[in-house]
């Protein structure tokens, strides 16, 4: 398990330095291509690592199979983060020569990753689940989305598009239509069916089913639809592909408020996360139908209504994936070190192991943080809203990696250093059963 710890522990560390990054656009520092390096440590860095990880740890134990290679699964970490760093590097340097390199060793590393769990997921007896058809149609739009990154990359240095026909914008749109819809929420929509279940500890029923059908067979098809829409400019094959993303996102946003509803267990902060997730996903839907109707195609509708990327990008994939890391780790932690112990002597909780109230602080400050990047696209004190607005996010960053951070420095045998740098130990681990043992 230290295998995806170490996933996740890379990525908040992204987390932070995407964090960082915005807020200096915020405020008008940096490059003309300082977004772009923004978008990539937050999305291939935060977001993608930490699918990453949690497909390493979750497809086993959820498929009860064996991972393919343990070893791949710890080099495509390292392959993925350095190629990003130089990635990001060279656009806000401006050294756009070194971005095929870079690229092009990014992609390698999200390759090997597909390879690993493609190859474990094949293992699989009988019929998939709902969960691993999502999984299957999510490594698939890696790999796409990953060729027409290595091609955009190369296009910086030497015309790629413009000899086969192809506009650079078009592709640029076709690339983030699978990476955010196609890569991310498909794999953040095939997991909530498993997450929002487990930890409610409720049951699809009644209306739940049919809109499950629907988004399953309907998503995917239309991530195909919208991006192949984009990248050759149909306008109606983009907005059918468009609305069939919305009906499915739509569907989910029932399914996950039925069940938080419903749920049979104490409030977590990954419960009120998703709590917040479900609402964005309704508000996002609203706000971004009539505009894809309209012109799916254009560049400023591809997040959906002009100035509903903050609230897609954070409130949706962004709270998903800090309420998942709210327990992840913690379980993680808590069977490296106590489930041997359970049963022998008095041990903590797995919601034990991190403090409450900097959970309520964090999220209160990603919340507040988010509302204020999302009103500052839609008034004319955006500069200063989103100054606001990124500060904020950048506390609830550094709350959430302290609060993380503790968890694993406390509780795990080995610290921090030990996640990730293979075979180092601290030496014993501190004792802390003592504290509120239940």
């Amino acid at each position: 398990m230290t295998v995806p710890l170490r996933h996740f522990v890379v990525a908040i560390g992204f987390l932070f330095l995407g964090g960082v990054v915005g807020l200096a656009n915020a405020f008008g520092i940096g490059s003309g291509l300082l977004p772009l390096a923004h978008i990539h440590l937050l999305l291939a860095g935060w977001v993608c690592i930490t699918i990453m990880g949690a497909m390493t740890q979750f497809v086993p134990v959820w498929s009860g199979i064996t991972l393919h290679s343990r070893r791949l699964a710890t080099v495509q970490l390292w392959i993925v983060g350095i190629g990003l760093v130089g990635f990001a590097v060279a656009l806000a340097g401006g050294w756009l020569r070194l971005t095929p390199i870079f690229g092009t060793l990014m992609a390698i590393g999200f390759w090997v990753f597909v390879y690993n769990i493609a190859r474990t997921l094949i293992t699989v007896k009988g019929r998939y689940d709902v969960t691993e058809r999502h999984f299957a149609f999510a490594l698939a739009f890696f790999v796409a989305l990953t060729l027409l990154g290595v091609a955009l990359a190369v296009d910086f240095v030497r015309p790629v598009f413009t000899p086969v026909g192809l506009s650079r914008v078009d592709v640029v749109s076709a690339h983030a239509t699978l990476a955010i819809y196609g890569a991310v929420l498909t794999t953040v929509l095939g997991a909530l069916y498993q997450l929002g279940t487990m930890f409610t500890q409720t049951d699809l029923h009644g209306i739940d089913t049919y809109l499950q059908r629907f988004e399953e067979v309907g998503y995917p098809i239309g991530v195909v639809a919208l991006a192949t829409g984009r990248l050759v400019g149909h306008v109606v094959l983009a907005r059918v592909g468009g609305l069939l993303i919305l009906g499915g996102i739509g569907c989910m946003s029932i399914v996950l408020a039925r069940r938080l509803y419903e749920t049979q267990v104490p409030w977590t902060p990954m419960l009120s996360r998703y709590t917040v997730a479900a609402v964005a996903m309704a508000a996002w839907v609203l706000a971004t139908v009539p505009v894809w109707i309209g012109d799916p195609v254009a560049p400023v509708t591809r997040f959906g209504a002009p100035g509903a990327a903050h609230l897609l990008g954070l409130g949706v994939i962004g709270f998903v994936v800090l309420g998942t890391i709210y327990h992840i780790v913690p379980f993680i932690v808590w069977v490296h070190h106590y489930s041997d112990r359970l049963g022998d002597e008095a041990v903590p909780m797995i919601d034990d192991l991190y403090d409450d109230r900097l959970a309520a602080l964090d999220l209160g400050l990603f919340t507040l943080g988010g509302l204020a990047l999302v009103v500052a696209d839609w008034t004319p004190l955006s500069s200063l809203l989103a100054g606001f607005g990124g500060l904020l996010i950048v506390a609830g960053i550094l709350v959430f990696s302290w609060n993380m951070g503790s968890v694993i420095r406390t509780h795990s045998p080995n610290g921090l250093v030990g996640v990730l740098v293979p075979g180092v130990s601290r030496g014993s681990p501190t004792d802390t059963t003592s504290e509120d043992p239940r």
